[in-house]
């Protein structure tokens, strides 16, 4: 790739980004893929694997620095839940496809044929080494500005809805270890545009319907459905002791 094109690359990850890197250098090798550095050893100094490492660090300390400011009355056990679910890579590639870092990377010919530039994977690896990058053209101040200003919508939607909570594996453990069952997910209800569903879902034990939910994805949608159901063999009798032949409460809004 001549050195123009690696210079739009640059200048439009920056606009994406809102940040203007100092060394220009440090952004291009956070692109560069270790696919595009074997391909292309004369053109390319470094690929993005070390800068990935680093980045990886300096957001989980962004997300638990904010968790513990903003969050003083979740326990040890519950911020470790929402730091798991939230620097992860399915919150990572989700972010980098919304900056559109997948167009922006140098990858070589085989990882680009087999579909490199949206991989998960990449991109979440990717996201990593962007961050690393800021972090040591700008600081830790300005970084923690720009993560906390990525990540600050998506903790919020993940605190209200707990999704970060494994409500799912919670009710599947409880009803097989009392009903030596599993229940059952079905979506009863799809609403609104293509790219706006609402989702509604109802969650079975036995043939009895424990709790519904609504979401913008069917993840989300069974996550609070599996909420309600817990919340309804709590409210129906003590856990341990729920007979499935007595009506299931619903759970109190």
């Amino acid at each position: 790739m001549s050195r123009q094109n690696k210079n739009h690359l640059i200048e439009t990850v920056e606009q994406r980004l809102g940040y203007v890197f100092r060394n220009k250098g440090r952004l291009l090798e956070a692109l560069t893929h270790k696919s595009y550095y074997h391909e292309d050893k004369e053109g390319s100094s470094f690929y993005n694997e070390r800068l990935e490492f680093l980045g990886d660090s300096v957001i989980g300390l962004v997300v638990v620095e904010y968790l513990f400011l903003h969050q003083r009355t979740y326990s040890e056990a519950v911020l470790a839940k929402i730091k798991s679910y939230i620097v992860s890579e399915p919150v990572f590639a989700e972010i980098a496809t919304s900056l559109s870092l997948g167009a922006c990377l140098l990858l070589g010919k085989g990882e680009k044929s087999t579909g490199g530039r949206t991989k998960k994977s990449i991109l979440a690896n990717t996201f990593e080494a962007v961050i690393g990058a800021i972090y040591l053209d700008a600081g830790f101040e300005k970084t923690r500005e720009l993560i906390r200003g990525l990540f600050r919508e998506r903790i919020e939607c993940a605190l209200e809805s707990g999704e970060f909570f494994d409500y799912k594996t919670e009710l599947q453990e409880k009803s097989q270890l009392l009903y030596g069952t599993l229940p059952e997910y079905r979506v009863i209800a799809e609403e609104g545009e293509e790219h706006q569903r609402i989702f509604t879902v109802a969650v079975y034990l036995k043939g009895k319907q424990l709790g519904t939910a609504s979401g913008g994805r069917k993840k989300e949608a069974e996550t609070l459905a599996a909420k309600g159901a817990l919340l309804s063999l709590s409210a129906s009798a003590k856990v341990d002791e729920v007979d499935m032949n007595t009506e299931i409460l619903p759970p109190k809004e």
